[in-house]
């Protein structure tokens, strides 16, 4: 499939038909299957109808996966067999791509029902004489308010890590990598899906009253112990999204010039995390099935198109190709709030989905 397949979900971002503009895409994602085509019909005319138009095509596809199941193999051996089981296996293809497109086009709706407009597909903008990608409104006020206090405290920590002291920097531009970009919006998608599931987790034994009864002094002591120990190996919660990338401590531009733990603050959900054992910690912060891990994959590539990777006869990667982008810092920061709530929102989804339609594996 090429990247020019999966661009231009040419639809508007508003919920009313009467205000659909051609030329504002809500999504940087084509849907291609039957059903995801279906669904960006009805993202188009009536998004508040997604759930239920939904809730009928995982009917449809646990009666098609259900018959599938039931049926058996011939018995002949040789070119009947073969034949069978590739039939069996394109079949079940389709069910994953139409699997995987419904939950982009709820995630999609999600973000349609907060009023918040995802970015479109990175091009430099013919309205900026300076080449700036970057012409999106700032929506962070409306993104804040999608996440809970004390996650958001977290996502506040998690962009320390990435734009350190330019975090409150608005009008400074840098060129910038972007590889490195999309690779760091790919880690905050997967550290917002992350993020959302510990929060759950939090918040409902917060709800039970389960939480450890620590005082306020004691909480205080914890917190900015761990606020002062900046070290890779003890900043789990962002460090493991994030610090993969090797991208992030190199940036040009002035990128997080405090290297990884600078501005990090002491929150309680934190503190939480990084009570997990090691074994916890990893379960959760791994995405649950493959058609979450695609649709990352899809989405980061139709918003930043596929990069040309080209390794030098030393084993190293040739970085002559690599595409620069003028982008401010303020959209930097856009971008990976909107990335973090892309991965909470997935995680969601995926939730919703397999309580309709089992895929989840673990």
């Amino acid at each position: 499939m090429t990247l020019g397949s999966r661009r231009g979900v040419v639809v508007s971002a508003s919920s009313s038909p009467d205000s659909i503009e051609p030329s504002a895409p809500i999504a940087p994602l084509r849907m291609e299957s039957p059903i995801g085509q279906f669904l960006s019909q009805i993202l188009i005319s009536h998004p508040h109808l997604v759930p239920a138009a939904v809730e009928q095509q995982l009917e449809q596809l646990q009666t098609d996966r259900d018959a599938e199941q039931k049926k058996e193999e011939p018995s002949a051996s040789g070119t009947d067999l073969v034949l069978y089981r590739r039939i069996a296996e394109v079949k079940a293809n389709e069910r994953k791509r139409a699997l995987e497109e419904i939950l982009y086009a709820l995630v999609v709706q999600k973000f349609m029902d907060a009023n918040v407009s995802l970015v479109p597909a990175i091009t430099p903008s013919s309205t900026d004489p300076s080449g700036r990608v970057d012409t999106w409104p700032n929506q962070e006020d409306k993104l804040e308010q999608l996440h809970s206090a004390e996650a958001y405290e977290m996502i506040q920590n998690h962009l320390a890590l990435i734009l350190g002291n330019r975090l409150g920097d608005s009008t400074s531009v840098a060129q910038i990598s972007k590889l490195r970009v999309g690779q760091v919006y790919a880690a905050s998608v997967m550290y917002g899906y992350f993020l959302k599931r510990v929060d759950q987790r939090f918040q409902l034994e917060k709800t039970m009253k389960l939480l450890p009864n620590v005082s306020d002094a004691e909480e205080s002591s914890i917190d900015q112990a761990a606020g002062n120990d900046k070290t890779p190996a003890d900043l789990g919660d962002s460090y493991q999204a994030v610090s993969s990338h090797p991208e992030v401590s190199s940036w040009s531009g002035g990128i997080s010039p405090g290297g990884f733990g600078h501005g990090i603050k002491p929150s309680r959900l934190r503190t939480y995390v990084m009570s997990f054992d090691g074994e916890t910690l990893q379960r959760y912060a791994t995405i649950r099935s493959k058609e979450a891990v695609s649709i990352i994959e899809k989405h980061t590539e139709a918003l930043f198109g596929r990069p040309e990777i080209l390794i030098t006869p030393q084993g190293t990667v040739d970085s002559s190709k690599d595409e620069l982008i003028k982008i401010s810092f303020a959209g930097l920061k856009r971008l990976v709030l909107e990335a973090v709530t892309f991965g909470s929102f997935l995680w969601d989804v995926e939730s919703f989905v397999d309580s309709r339609y089992h895929f989840v594996m673990n």
